[in-house]
């Protein structure tokens, strides 16, 4: 999986941007919980879609990209966490054993 780094609150702006042309995927991932890595082993043990963008934040790092994602799309911080971006808006948002691939390209509307 080619993960792009989700490090600046700019990159929102920059993922509202592009999810009109294309859907943008954002995991949330907390490197000190097993869920997590249990969650983002499962993802990456998967063939993703060549139409979505996989962006990867590590939360330890980077809270307040976090904190700014709660904000902007409106949803409630989990760890490990998934949003869904179409047309600048969460269409999808799932959290710990419930994030699948599967699911994730069934909400994007494109095909695997």
């Amino acid at each position: 999986m080619n993960w792009i780094k989700l490090e600046s609150e700019s990159q929102l702006d920059e993922i509202r941007t592009k999810s009109s042309s294309r859907p943008q995927l954002i995991f949330k991932h907390s490197v000190r919980c097993s869920t997590s890595a249990l969650v983002k082993n499962r993802l990456e043990r998967n063939q993703p879609p060549d139409s979505i963008d996989f962006y990867y934040l590590d939360l330890i790092k980077n809270r307040p990209v976090s904190n700014k994602i709660a904000d902007t799309f409106n949803v409630r911080h989990e760890s490990p966490q998934v949003l869904l971006i179409r047309d600048g808006k969460c269409v999808y948002e799932e959290s710990h054993m419930g994030i699948s691939m599967d699911e994730i390209v069934d909400r994007s509307g494109v095909l695997n």
